[in-house]
């Protein structure tokens, strides 16, 4: 079994800066694509950003510019630094990995528990 757990979220003001965090623990396991998903109550769960296991991130225009994916595989950790903030960037972030287990289904989809983000002044 895989677990992944997020840190790093809090309340900041606008104009400030984040770094949540997403650690994937278990045993004999690789991870595919990893990313950051956001929920505001009554709203539907929306991608934030998501990044290969080369590196390569996608950003909704919303964050594009202000949010930044990076992972460390080593770690099997994935982090978002997110800058100038703003309310509406105020949400549960979760983050979200493809994992295949050994012996288990490939690219299964794990979720980590998500962290509270507030904005506000």
């Amino acid at each position: 079994q895989v677990q992944l757990v997020e840190s790093g979220g809090g309340l900041v003001q606008p104009g400030g800066s984040l770094r949540p965090s997403c650690a994937a623990s278990g045993t004999a396991f690789s991870i595919n694509a990893m990313g950051w998903y956001r929920q505001v109550p009554g709203k539907q769960r929306e991608l934030v950003a998501m990044i290969t296991t080369s590196g390569t991130a996608n950003y909704p225009s919303s964050v594009q510019g202000r949010f930044t994916i990076s992972r460390d595989n080593a770690k099997n950790t994935v982090y978002l630094q997110m800058n100038s903030l703003k309310p509406e960037d105020t949400a549960v972030y979760y983050c979200d990995a493809f994992v295949t287990v050994v012996g288990g289904t490939p690219d299964s989809h794990y979720w980590g528990q998500g962290t509270q983000v507030t904005v506000s002044s």
